[in-house]
């Protein structure tokens, strides 16, 4: 079994394939955490907690003149709230009588043969060959009545363990609770590296490795969503860990989300770290009866290095996460009309682009912003979803026929939270959006955000995007959010809950795409907030492929898909060629490396063919040939980093091999280009090592074992932002 309970000891021990995690009930009740880390056999580890009489380290009540027995620097689960504990904590409520008081000790815990699923949220499910336990562990504070059950999740083969919490009111008052952990996880060593990926917009995920220093380190969003300028993931992993070597622990949170991420190096260089729902504008208020639950984190541990925890997180995401059933399957390879046309365009135009990317051999047309209301320009029309017929004469419905008989299928863009006060909507419903009466308003990209707390507009919303998606055949959607939250305040919430709204947003959301996306299995969605501004684990749940970044610099790619890749698999990911010079840095690079790029996820194109040579389409053709070649590898293939940006100035190089190892696709962009150069190999991974491969292009065959450890020469007639890209395949394995 995979989770066991030994009553001599007290002991918990989850054990998936390669790792153990165990924790023990205390003396005095109180549930501490044990080890996390390689697979071990032992359920008898108290040994590992060293029990001190530490000055200005408080006792509890209960353990009378015990002074070696403190909340302050005991490992723990689930950290109490004003009980000797100085850390930063699981939990912070208020109680009726104006305390801030949390003292949760085991009452008891249940052991189930099954996945918990979370009410409302996106998260894990068992897949039918999998082996999932779940462990509930039940802390009651006897004196407000307040419980907070423990949920831990158990793939056993797949080597991963989920967390949430579950909150209950038993007692008979109020607790409002203003910080609110999915996790904490307390280790007695602190010798670490943090790995988080940080941005902006058009420059999300960019990979940041920072030491474990004394002190509390942060990272999240107060945005109202996930956001361009942190990723809720984030690696603690040995100082010499690399991609194929060293112990990682991974933390991926399922949320959409405000969320934060802390690490903190104690006194005694003993290293929390929590996660979960960001406490900065958050506060609600359970009352008797009734419950809340956290986000789902998902935990991976592996002792091989970074790539094997990239893989882990790939398969569980792609197994047990993504509800789509395009997930691993092939997709279209998309035009889309933004940086080809933007709000400039009428139906003869798209008909054009349309007409002419047949030659590119692309599947489907998207039509993105700019086709309802008086949309002429981002200031107006959000929130009225009809059809400008001053540019679609005949309307979605005929444009979609039209695209359709072409031989392509179609798609739409629609950003369904927000609202223009110039609409239609506003002017019926102004109390519908987030603001506060009585002070101007807040503007992102000149528009409001809709209350997604409240049920009204969640069911307005609901029925306008089916209606949209009843009107014409449409076979992709994009659906998009371009502005951060700000005033988060409820015109159907009292004084006493405006601190639920952005969780409650979160909520609306959800159950918005749970009404939309999840009944119309047939449409691909894309997911979209200014590029990569929602890239998360629960956006992954609904959309098989999210856009990446509004970047779609090739160069500039390759840092953001580097950054993306450590979580996400790549089939997640949709890149676009587009034009050059390119529109958001100027950078030109050639046709081919752009392709290349791109290819490192779901290939699509971003440009007017019209304005594209014969030579240039036939090109793009070409591209398309390939990566529907081996789009299996980008689907379902694992996924190597064969060189960092960060830290090989002068090229990047990535790898997609089959899951039997027998074909494998190698790219490579020269980043950096001197005269008289030095030679440079790129060191291939992820093969057999007694396989031997022909390279695509070549009579020779070589070992999987020379190509690992040798490599292959970069030619040393590549320019700089050139691109090269082969296949291998297994001859033969010895």
């Amino acid at each position: 079994m995979s989770i066991t309970y030994n009553e001599s000891t007290k002991t918990f021990l989850l054990n998936t394939k390669n790792s153990s995690y165990a924790m023990k009930i205390a003396p005095y009740g109180y549930l501490l955490h044990l080890y996390y880390g390689r697979l071990i056999p032992d359920s008898d580890l108290d040994y590992l907690i060293q029990f001190q009489d530490r000055g200005f380290s408080p006792n509890p009540f209960e353990a009378g003149n015990d002074r070696c027995f403190s909340l302050d620097f005991l490992p723990q689960e689930f950290s109490t709230s004003e009980s000797g504990d100085y850390r930063s904590g699981s939990i912070e409520v208020e109680n009726e009588d104006g305390s801030r008081i949390f003292c949760g000790k085991v009452s008891h815990f249940d052991i189930e043969p099954k996945k918990h699923l979370l009410k409302g949220m996106p998260s894990l499910r068992a897949g039918d060959q999998d082996t999932v336990q779940t462990l509930t562990i039940h802390l009651q504070d006897e004196i407000s009545g307040l419980q907070a059950d423990l949920i831990y999740g158990v793939f056993e083969e797949k080597d991963i363990i989920t967390r949430s919490v579950l909150l209950v009111n038993n007692g008979s008052g109020p607790v409002r609770i203003n910080r609110f952990m999915s996790a904490t996880l307390d280790y007695m060593d602190s010798d670490y590296d943090l790995i988080y990926f940080a941005g902006r917009h058009t420059m999300e995920r960019e990979a940041v490795r920072i030491p474990v220093e004394r002190g509390l380190h942060a990272i999240g969003s107060s945005r109202g969503s996930s956001s361009h300028q942190y990723n809720p993931s984030l690696i603690l992993c040995e100082k010499n860990a690399g991609e194929e070597h060293g112990c990682c622990y991974g933390f991926s949170l399922i949320y959409s989300g405000n969320f934060l991420m802390e690490a903190e190096k104690d006194q005694y260089s003993q290293l929390r770290i929590n996660v979960g729902i960001n406490p900065r504008g958050f506060s609600w208020l359970l009352n008797p009866g009734d419950s809340l639950e956290s986000p789902e984190l998902v935990l991976a541990f592996t002792a091989q290095g970074l790539t094997a925890l990239s893989h882990l997180y790939h398969d569980i995401f792609r197994d047990n996460l993504c509800r789509s059933p395009y997930v691993k399957k092939p997709r279209p390879v998309v035009i889309n009309s933004w940086e080809a046309a933007y709000f400039d365009f009428d139906e003869k135009k798209l008909l054009d682009i349309a007409q002419s990317s047949l030659q590119m051999g692309v599947d489907l047309f998207v039509l993105d912003d700019g086709w309802f209301g008086k949309r002429d320009n981002d200031c107006c029309s959000l929130g009225d979803w009809t059809v400008n017929y001053a540019k679609l004469k005949d309307g979605l419905k005929g444009l979609s026929q039209r695209i359709h008989q072409m031989g392509l299928s179609f798609g739409l863009w629609i950003e369904p939270e927000m609202v223009s006060e110039d609409s239609d909507l506003y002017r019926s419903h102004p109390d519908w959006c987030l603001r506060v009466p009585g002070r101007p308003a807040v503007r992102g990209r000149y528009q409001l955000v809709l209350d997604l707390s409240r049920s009204d507009v969640c069911d307005y919303l609901i029925a306008a995007i089916n209606r949209l998606l009843s009107e014409a055949r449409i076979e992709y959607i994009k659906w998009d959010m371009n502005r951060s939250l700000s005033e988060a305040w409820s015109s159907l919430l009292d004084r006493s809950r405006q601190g639920e709204v952005y969780h409650r947003y979160v909520l609306g959301l959800y159950h918005i795409m749970d009404q939309v996306i999840l009944t119309h299995p047939d449409i691909i969605f894309c997911g979209c907030s200014g590029g990569g501004g929602r890239y998360d684990p629960a956006m992954y749940y609904y959309h098989p492929q999210i856009w990446c970044s509004d970047n779609t610099d090739a160069i500039s790619r390759l840092k953001i898909q580097y950054g993306t890749s450590f979580f996400y698999p790549m089939s997640a990911l949709e890149s676009h060629v587009s034009i050059c010079p390119n529109h958001q840095t100027g950078r030109t690079v050639s046709l081919k490396t752009r392709g290349i790029t791109a290819m490192d996820g779901i290939l699509g194109y971003e440009l007017d063919s019209t304005r594209l040579s014969s030579e240039e389409r036939e090109q793009c053709r070409r591209q398309v040939e390939t990566y529907k070649h081996f789009e299996e590898l980008v689907l379902n293939g694992d996924y190597y980093r064969l060189s960092s940006p960060y830290a090989n100035p002068y090229f990047t190089a990535w790898q997609f091999v089959s899951k039997d190892k027998k074909r494998s696709v190698v790219s490579v962009v020269l980043t950096d280009k001197e005269s008289n150069d030095a030679q440079r190999f790129v060191k291939l991974r992820g093969l057999s090592r007694q396989g031997r491969y022909r390279i695509e292009g070549q009579e020779r065959i070589l070992s999987g074992a020379l190509l690992m450890n040798a490599g292959i020469p970069i030619p040393s007639g590549l320019k700089e932002y050139e691109g090269i890209q082969f296949e291998l395949t297994m001859a033969e394995e010895r």
